[in-house]
């Protein structure tokens, strides 16, 4: 495995790799790295005959008061667990080079962003979408894999990519979980040993949405009392928002369907976590 640091060089790699016909899957990350992000690391050495892995902590995607500063690092780490999985080139920027002083340009997604996430981190989505569009660029890969955790990112991804006309597969991989249900997430490590406890009420709720969705419960405001009524027995638990959308458009539903997904995203004390499920499946 190669470490590249300069955007040159990583362009140079890419250019070399598609040459010789090699195709590259690609798996964009901010680093501390865990099972979730090996899963997708997995299926991209599967897919790609270079598999190149990016860590950037993105300052674009991160609001005023947000966890930009603390956000965990630990690139050694990382770069460890990236060569024990078959990574090929680490690319790993620093912010000057990706953002240099002047830079102007923005990539903006119109109504996928403006719910959710959107509405509760004004300006999260253009800055996920811009760095996408330019680790795309600078990569250059056949396929890119993200995780299906982050539901609304992977849809405006999605969205982007093809508004765009890029020549990128884009690939969600299904959510990581530990053993008692908790979503694999970086900001995990936030979590006290209590907050860890409380946070369990996540996986519980989408249990409890997928009982009462199978059970014949159709509307989705009766499945979202009870949800709200769950989580807000957890002391330090705050909910910023819990819908249920319709999977391709994100638009909220009044009745559940086939396409139903439950998004959630709870602060637990100070932490943030987010989580979903598509109602009507078995994963």
């Amino acid at each position: 495995m190669i470490i590249i640091n300069d955007i040159r060089i990583m362009q140079e790699r890419s250019r070399a790799a598609r040459l010789k016909g090699e195709r590259i899957a690609f798996v964009p990350t901010m680093g501390f790295l865990h099972a979730g992000h090996l899963s997708l690391l997995q299926e991209g050495r599967r897919r790609g005959d270079l598999l190149v892995l990016s860590i950037f902590v993105n300052p674009t995607q991160f609001g005023a008061g947000e966890d930009f500063a603390s956000y965990p690092r630990d690139l050694a780490a990382d770069a460890e667990l990236a060569r024990r999985a078959g990574v090929d080139v680490l690319f790993a920027p620093e912010a000057p080079q990706m953002y240099p002083a002047g830079y102007a340009t923005y990539v903006d997604v119109e109504g996928l962003t403006e719910t959710l996430c959107g509405a509760s981190r004004p300006g999260h989505f253009r800055g996920v979408t811009t760095v996408v569009t330019k680790l795309f660029n600078i990569v250059a890969p056949d396929v890119a894999l993200f995780g299906c955790k982050d539901f609304q990112q992977l849809a405006v991804i999605r969205c982007m990519s093809a508004d765009l006309n890029l020549p990128v597969e884009i690939v969600g991989m299904p959510i990581v979980r530990e053993p008692d249900g908790l979503a694999l997430s970086s900001r995990n490590v936030y979590l006290s040993v209590g907050q860890r406890q409380q946070a369990l009420v996540l996986s519980r709720g989408i249990a409890r949405a997928r009982e009462l969705a199978r059970s014949g419960v159709e509307s989705v405001g009766e499945i979202l009392a009870v949800l709200r009524a769950l989580i807000e027995e957890q002391a330090e638990a705050r909910i910023d928002y819990l819908q249920i959308c319709h999977q391709q458009t994100l638009q909220e539903q009044e009745r559940l369907d086939a396409d139903s997904v439950l998004l959630m995203a709870v602060f637990i004390g100070k932490t943030r976590l987010l989580d979903n499920a598509l109602l009507f499946s078995r994963d």
